[in-house]
Formats: C-alpha cells, sequence, structure tokens
C-alpha cells in the first residue's frame, strides 16, 4: 500500500441559517471558532493545509506530530485548531495572538489507509476517525451536543459556544457549500474586509479604528468601524503591514465621511465579534479579533443579521 493520498479536496461548507432546528437523523456538535484545516498524513509525513490550501505545518509542528503518530498509514482528517479559555470554550483571540496552546478538534475521516471515504456517510466516516483517534490533547474528537437539536442549540448558549453545526448523518462528503451541513450562531462573529483606519486620538498610537466593509453582490460596501479588542503590539503591527496598500481614494461604494481618514486596498481580512448587524448594514457594538489569512477578501460577503 503506497503511502501517497491521490486525492485533494476542498473543504465541505455549512450553510448559515437563522434558527436552531430537530430533525430526525442529524446530529449537532460544537461549532469550534478557529482555523479550518485538513491534515494529511501519508506515513510519517503530514502537511496541514487551511480552506484556502495554505501550508500550515510549521506553524503548528505539536499537532502535525501528533497526526503522524496516529495508528494508520495514510489519513486525510478534517477539523478546526482551536485555542480553549479556561471554560474550555474555543476562543479565535487566543488562537491568533498565540496566548494558549492550540488543539486540532477533528471531526470527520475523508481518507484511511488507502480508502477513500468521501462517498460513505457521515456515520460510517466517523466510525472510522473513531478508530484511528485516541481521546486527549493535542487531539480533540469534535465534541457532540444533545440529540435533539433545539436541545443542543440551549447547551451551547449555556456554555457560551460560537454556535453549533447540525449534520445529516446520511450525507457523503462534498467540497464546497452545502444544505447537509447547516450552522446555527450563538455568538456573532464574522469576517469583515478592512478597507481604512480613522487617525488616532489621544494616548492611542497609529490609528484609530479600522473601517470594515463586506461585498454585497459585488460591491463592496461600508459596514462600520472597529476600535476596540487591539493591543499596542497589535496596532504596531497592523499599521506597519498596511502601509504598502494605503490608497487615496476610497474602495467602498459609500464611504464614511470625516476628516483624518486613511483608505485601503482591499487585502486584509478581519475576524469581528459584534452585537447585531443593523437594518442599514452597520455593525453594533464591534470588536477585533484578528486577522484572517485564510479566507480571500473577495469571498467576505455582507452576512444576514442574526434573528
Amino acid at each position: 500500500m503506497t503511502d501517497r493520498i491521490p486525492i485533494r479536496v476542498s473543504p465541505m461548507l455549512a450553510t448559515l441559517v437563522s434558527a436552531p432546528f430537530e430533525r430526525r437523523g442529524w446530529v449537532y456538535e460544537e461549532k469550534y471558532d478557529g482555523y479550518r484545516m485538513l491534515a494529511y498524513k501519508e506515513g510519517a509525513r503530514v502537511r496541514l493545509l487551511s480552506r484556502n490550501a495554505h501550508d500550515r505545518t510549521a506553524a503548528y509542528p505539536g499537532l502535525a506530530s501528533a497526526v503522524s503518530a496516529l495508528p494508520c498509514r495514510t489519513a486525510l482528517l478534517d477539523g478546526e485548531i482551536v485555542a480553549f479559555d479556561r471554560r474550555r470554550v474555543s476562543r479565535f483571540q487566543l488562537l491568533q495572538r498565540g496566548a494558549a496552546a492550540p488543539t486540532y478538534a477533528i471531526f470527520d475521516c475523508l481518507y484511511l489507509n488507502g480508502r477513500d471515504l468521501r462517498r460513505e456517510a457521515l456515520s460510517a466516516r466517523r466510525d472510522a476517525l473513531e478508530t484511528v483517534l485516541r481521546p486527549g490533547r493535542p487531539l480533540l474528537l469534535a465534541r457532540r451536543l444533545a440529540k435533539n437539536g433545539l436541545a443542543a442549540y440551549r447547551v451551547a448558549k449555556r456554555r457560551g459556544y460560537e454556535g453549533l453545526v447540525a449534520k445529516d448523518l446520511a450525507s457523503p462528503y462534498v467540497g464546497g457549500r452545502s444544505r447537509t451541513w447547516l450552522k446555527v450562531k450563538v455568538r456573532q462573529e464574522d469576517e469583515f474586509v478592512i478597507v481604512g483606519y480613522t487617525a488616532p486620538s489621544g494616548s492611542r498610537m497609529r490609528f484609530g479604528a479600522l473601517l470594515l466593509g463586506a461585498y454585497d453582490r459585488g460591491t463592496l460596501r461600508y459596514v462600520g468601524k472597529v476600535g476596540t479588542g487591539f493591543t499596542v503590539q497589535t496596532l504596531a503591527s497592523l499599521f506597519h503591514a498596511f502601509r504598502p496598500f494605503v490608497r487615496r481614494t476610497p474602495t467602498v461604494a459609500d464611504p464614511p465621511r470625516g476628516r483624518g481618514i486613511t483608505y485601503l486596498a482591499p487585502r486584509f481580512v478581519a475576524q469581528i465579534a459584534y452585537e447585531e448587524l443593523t437594518g442599514d448594514h452597520k455593525l453594533r457594538q464591534p470588536s477585533f479579533l484578528g486577522l484572517r489569512d485564510d479566507k480571500a477578501p473577495r469571498d467576505v460577503t455582507l452576512p444576514a443579521p442574526l434573528s
């Protein structure tokens, strides 16, 4: 048996729905707040690839080593690299800042010991995963919540999870957005494009707030600004990264008014927590969590309000 995995896949993505539900033959998993990652184990060699196929193996050597030690010759695993707070809730900000040890929460197995499992039902793929994955850090079998979807949502809300992912146990693995995997949010977080920044005031250095946007039917629209969630180090590193992409004219179709605004080419994507998206598509009480390099700016679309 060769140690080479002959397939390369795009991750299966869940479709956002506005409310929790109960459906026979479905399971409900914790929705993790981190970096989606595919792990290719080919003999002793392991590669960790992000959802846009960037190689992140060097960034997480401990996780790669743990996957390499699994009792199988070949495996293709799908999961999320996360960092947990003291209450065992995943927090993107902790992961992005390296403030907690990373864990690889694995929820699917697409290939195992020479066998392509993508056409198998999710239930069979989960069984295969459980034969090789031994619980314990830094690898984690993705946690399933209550069997009833409405009860699972209450669990996720009580524990402060980002949300839950509902999956049809009969579903095959299909790259791209799917209706057999559905996600329900509890905590409102989304990606937004950084389109500029304001001048600093008071004791703030580098810049005051970031201007944010998202694409709406191909047009980049302004959704508000975020001025909280930054450390002194974050302000400095962002300001340095922005400098080559400064431009004189705004890239959003409806730029904000005011002085002291510096516009940027739409190259950077930020993870933002917020209270709600208003009817005129503006963010309320946003907070910066970190930069994302695993999603292209053009893929950042205007989110639907959380109901």
